[in-house]
């Protein structure tokens, strides 16, 4: 893997304007937080080189260099999944790009599934810890260790400052902001309703199909990360909805206003108070 990383990583020195400190991952539906970018130069997944492309609607498969409130961000507009067959490496394969290029901190933003019957469609969450439930993890195999050392501590992925920043952003911005855990699954089918009661009791607030191979590749990679879930639909096992793709794509697009207030205002101040 360290190979195939030094290729892209060749190919997008060489054309990259910005030393970006900032990586930011949309998710499903939310792929228009990066409009308010001031784009430098972008690349489709397929044209660099060893890179995997996003298949799952909504999801563009452009990497953005420019800048957001005056810092230089990378973004992914669109991810991979574990369910499009792709391994937990290639999946995580973008941190590793961004840790070779100087990122400290990431934002992760995904479309997920309310477990906890106070949410409702719509709404955010901040994720103030991850459940992984996919049965894989990108750290299998041998370690890479100008990466991150062979057992990186999980008890506090998500970075406590960055979630007291997004707080205050909601409460500045009249956005009503929920904390919650978040369970990672492999997908692509949905959850029965007893999985839900499951996830329930096992504490989980809300439920998704990513994030968590890039998360854990990113705390080996000692990265500061912030996670926020679009709740899209509510998985409520006594009275089971049927979900569409369709309209889980269009809640978090209606969303996507809130999400992109919320990272501008973190992203604006969090040099200066982090």
């Amino acid at each position: 893997m360290k190979t195939s990383v030094a290729k892209t990583l060749k190919y997008l020195k060489q054309r990259l304007p910005i030393h970006p400190t900032t990586g930011i991952f949309t998710g499903t539906g939310l792929g228009e937080i990066a409009q308010s970018v001031d784009v430098m130069t972008e690349f489709n997944y397929r044209d660099l080189p060893n890179f995997p492309v996003s298949t799952v609607p909504s999801h563009s498969g452009k990497l953005i260099a420019g800048q957001l409130e005056g810092k230089d961000v990378l973004v992914m507009q669109g991810r991979f999944h574990l369910y499009e067959g792709y391994s937990p490496q290639e999946v995580s394969f973008p941190i590793r790009i961004m840790q070779e290029l100087g990122v400290k901190t990431l934002i992760v933003t995904n479309a997920a599934g309310g477990i906890n019957p106070q949410f409702k469609a719509g709404d955010i969450m901040i994720i103030h810890d991850h459940i992984n439930l996919t049965g894989f993890n990108p750290l299998i195999g041998d370690n890479e260790d100008s990466w991150g050392i062979r057992f990186p501590d999980m008890t506090c992925v998500y970075d406590q400052k960055l979630m007291a920043l997004a707080d205050q952003a909601g409460q500045e911005t009249g956005i009503d902001l929920h904390k919650g855990v978040y369970a990672g699954l492999v997908g692509p089918s949905l959850e029965t309703p007893a999985e839900i009661r499951f996830l329930k009791t096992i504490g989980a607030d809300a439920v998704g199909l990513s994030t968590i191979m890039e998360v854990v590749a990113a705390v080996h990679a000692r990265m500061r990360i912030l996670g926020l879930s679009t709740i899209t639909n509510l998985a409520d096992p006594d009275n089971p909805q049927a979900a569409t793709v369709e309209e889980i794509i269009q809640v978090a697009q209606e969303a996507t206003p809130k999400v992109e207030l919320i990272i501008k205002a973190v992203v604006e101040v969090m040099d200066a108070k982090i």
